[in-house]
């Protein structure tokens, strides 16, 4: 009996999540271009063609008749979601791990006042402690330096 590829592949897996579904391409074969469509994207654009500007209008008419549908398509096209945006706050300078303290009530106290909602907050807070990481991480490295310089 002939093994193939993918019976040593079973042979040596310890799980089925171990062995690969289909054939592996041959060498030098990387499988489809980056970029490349399936052919029902490319029947899809070939059918719309030409069509955009028809479809939008009546989209748009029907929209106006008071379809909830085609009002909510419009709408999510002309004013999107917002995903993210700026937050005006003065947060205090972070200069030690102890400053994180002051930051973090300066947010608690704009939350409370309605400057800031709950979740810009908790953004916010991430950021403060991304920073204090940091901090702590370089206070503990030029530890490490002066502890090793007083060795030698």
């Amino acid at each position: 009996m002939v093994m193939t590829q993918r019976d040593l592949w079973r042979k040596n897996a310890t799980s089925t999540q171990d062995v690969p579904r289909g054939r592996p391409f041959a060498a030098g074969n990387s499988g489809r271009p980056k970029g490349a469509r399936n052919k029902a994207s490319q029947a899809v654009d070939l059918l719309l063609e030409g069509e955009a500007e028809a479809l939008t209008r009546k989209a748009v008419e029907k929209a106006l008749e008071g379809d909830t549908v085609a009002l909510r398509l419009c709408l999510d096209r002309i004013a999107p979601a917002r995903k993210d945006r700026h937050i005006p706050f003065a947060l205090p300078p972070i200069k030690t791990a102890a400053d994180a303290v002051t930051a973090s009530t300066a947010l608690v106290a704009a939350v409370a006042e309605g400057e800031l909602t709950p979740s810009e907050a908790a953004e916010l807070g991430r950021l403060v402690e991304t920073v204090v990481r940091g901090i702590e991480l370089t206070d503990v490295q030029a530890r490490i330096a002066k502890l090793e310089g007083g060795v030698r």
